[in-house]
């Protein structure tokens, strides 16, 4: 076979059962949002909260410093633990930590909070970001000694990372300037590409982890780029559910996730 955009994949089994295992997953988080089961952070945090009022609850800039420290305590440590590996596992690994560094420091300086997170779900999610970067991590470096791609995309892969990362935090800084300190409501966004689709941080989070695809070039890291397309079309739908719900004033011609499509 002809591997002509993607690494072999190394011989392990576990290794080449996880880009399976987390497709899998990622879309059974895609349809639990679109049918109700919703991770609980942002407007979802207290969603069934009766049932639920065992459940410890974190605040918001508490439940989001979990959600991804840990992964980015795995990108930093990535340098120590593999310090060789050659250009593409340097720009990989750097990719990650970047994008989890880039969400902490939203996380203390940016972001306005109005809720809570549930506990479990934190965990969850925590413990799936940490797995995703530390195991594109150790797959990238069983592909050292591996036959390169035909088609060498890691540079296009830079530069749409680069772009995916930038539009995510403007769009971020978008939203947190639609409140004013101690205010805690949420209003319709604008602004950017907040007049064409509701999730435009969403869609720019896509796209970064498409640039890490690019860069990495495993069946793993495609496996994650389509997973978390999935997984953000199921919140960006029923986020824009949520909205129409909320907002009379709603333009109905602004679509979840992608302009003029979905």
């Amino acid at each position: 076979m002809d591997h002509t955009f993607l690494f072999q994949q190394p011989p392990p089994l576990y290794i080449r059962a996880l880009p399976p295992i987390t497709l899998l997953f990622l879309t059974y988080l895609c349809f639990s949002e679109i049918i109700g089961k919703h991770l609980q952070y942002s407007k979802f945090w207290n969603v069934d909260s009766q049932s639920k009022s065992n459940q410890i609850k974190l605040s918001s800039k508490t439940g989001m410093l979990l959600l991804y420290g840990p992964a980015f305590v795995a990108g930093v440590a990535s340098f120590g633990l593999f310090p060789y590996g050659g250009l593409r596992f340097l720009l990989l690994k750097s990719a990650l930590t970047i994008h989890f560094f880039k969400r902490i420091l939203e996380v203390l300086f940016v972001h306005k909070f109005s809720g809570g997170m549930v506990l479990g779900s934190a965990i969850l999610i925590s413990g799936s970001y940490f797995s995703l970067a530390a195991s594109l991590i150790y797959v990238q470096h069983l592909t050292e000694g591996l036959p390169e791609p035909s088609i060498d995309l890691k540079y296009l892969g830079v530069v749409i990372f680069l772009v995916g990362i930038s539009g995510n935090f403007y769009h971020h800084y978008l939203l947190s300037k639609l409140r004013e300190k101690g205010d805690k409501g949420y209003k319709l966004p604008k602004g950017g590409l907040f007049n064409l689709v509701l999730c435009p941080h969403y869609l720019f989070e896509i796209v970064a982890f498409w640039g890490i695809f690019f860069v990495s070039q495993t069946a793993l890291s495609l496996s994650c780029a389509i997973g978390v397309a999935l997984y953000l079309a199921g919140r960006s739908f029923v986020t824009r559910k949520w909205y129409l719900s909320k907002f009379e004033n709603f333009p109905r011609e602004v679509k979840a996730l992608v302009p003029f499509v979905f």
